[in-house]
């Protein structure tokens, strides 16, 4: 898989997708991939803001530092620009469908696409949960970009016998 650019997404751009944005960040960091990553909400009323205080927090705890990046809405142009567009659930995914050229509908897709074995196939919302939920949140990003990460990286070559 040729992937210069990833970009996921939620709704409002302040929980999962930054979230997933600073995991895979730091994941690509520490393979030495040059890959550019964003992220973005199919809604625009966070626009400008930094991620939730509480996603940041929990983030932090875990090594990933979430507090230069601000959120914004998702774009038509984004699918252009970017090889992998990669919902958090269900009900996003099918928003930005709408939104999607259909000739760029290839590069949509589910971030736990990756993570089959992870036991949801989404990232559920934690805005109007516990801290627990924002575990939980990092737990399924972080397997999503592992696999992800696996599917990324180039097979290793193997000596011929």
């Amino acid at each position: 898989m040729s992937v210069r650019r990833i970009l996921f997404f939620c709704m409002g751009n302040i929980c999962r997708s930054p979230t997933a944005e600073g995991v895979m960040r730091a994941r690509l960091a520490a393979a030495g991939l040059h890959i550019e990553v964003d992220s973005a909400g199919t809604q625009g009323y966070h626009a400008g803001e930094p991620p939730d205080a509480r996603s940041q927090a929990h983030a932090l705890r875990r090594g990933y530092d979430l507090g230069a990046l601000r959120a914004r809405q998702l774009q038509a142009a984004d699918f252009e620009r970017f090889d992998l567009v990669l919902a958090m659930d269900d009900d996003n995914l099918a928003r930005a469908r709408h939104l999607c050229p259909p000739a760029r509908r290839e590069r949509l897709g589910l971030l736990m696409d990756y993570a089959p074995d992870a036991g949801s196939r989404i990232v559920p919302d934690p805005y109007y949960g516990e801290a627990e939920d924002f575990e939980r949140v990092l737990d399924l990003v972080e397997a999503g970009c592992a696999g992800l990460l696996a599917a990324l990286s180039p097979a290793p070559r193997t000596r011929p016998a």
